[in-house]
């Protein structure tokens, strides 16, 4: 009599039991997508409560939302830490992706990105790129430096041609960092008349013998020069 009681029992309870199992599967397999990560799912909303670490990441349809629970928010997304809940919240709407509800990192088309804000023109003092879509601060000139020494082939004495180089720097306006928009340098010939360590001035050396007396000196037509005759 134990036996086929024992066996109709355990018939019994896998009835109440299949009903369960088909309710755990379509809460995995439903509209909300799979309940990884989930600590409440349901069939209809998706995930409600995530574990810790993740965000909830809402998706919405028509007057219907479903919950997932992902590792990084999907972009135009920023994610939220809360004490009970961490969420991915939308960007703004003229941003494509940002750090923060007031941060921008990239903007939507026909906008463009200055300090963390999408806007439709650049604001005066900046430049519209294109390429990035940014507002670029605008470059203003500094004074020009002093001239460089005169250098020809990598020396600075001798005697030839060489040439000397001063720079202009443009420093962003506005700007409180280092960094520069360009360098503007410009250079120019100059003469190098300079005797190197252990060489001696040719210039010098031939004003020498320029001032030397020669003997074979041509007398001008004035008669200049010759001997005067003894007295008698």
């Amino acid at each position: 009599m134990r036996a086929p009681l024992c066996l109709l029992l355990l018939v019994a309870h896998a009835v109440d039991m299949l009903p369960l199992n088909r309710r755990k599967k379509q809460v995995g397999t439903g509209l909300g997508g799979n309940c990884t990560g989930c600590v409440i799912c349901s069939e209809e909303n998706g995930c409600s409560t995530c574990q810790q670490r993740l965000f909830l990441f809402i998706r919405r349809e028509g007057i219907r939302q479903y919950g997932k629970c992902v590792h990084d928010c999907p972009p135009g997304y920023f994610g939220v830490r809360g004490q009970e809940v961490n969420r991915c919240k939308k960007c703004g709407a003229t941003c494509e992706s940002c750090f923060s509800q007031d941060f921008c990192i990239q903007c939507k088309r026909r906008f463009y990105l200055y300090k963390g804000k999408c806007l439709p023109t650049c604001p005066p003092g900046t430049a519209a790129q294109q390429s990035t879509r940014e507002c670029q601060e605008e470059c203003e000139l500094g004074p020009w430096g002093s001239w460089s020494p005169c250098t020809h082939n990598g020396k600075t004495c001798g005697s030839a041609w060489g040439l000397e180089t001063r720079v202009r720097e443009a420093g962003r306006a506005g700007r409180e960092e280092a960094a520069t928009c360009q360098v503007l340098s410009e250079s120019r010939q100059c003469p190098i008349r300079r005797p190197c360590p252990g060489e001696s001035n040719p210039n010098q050396k031939k004003s020498g013998r320029d001032r030397r007396p020669r003997k074979d000196r041509k007398l001008d037509g004035r008669g200049e020069g010759r001997p005067r005759p003894a007295p008698a």
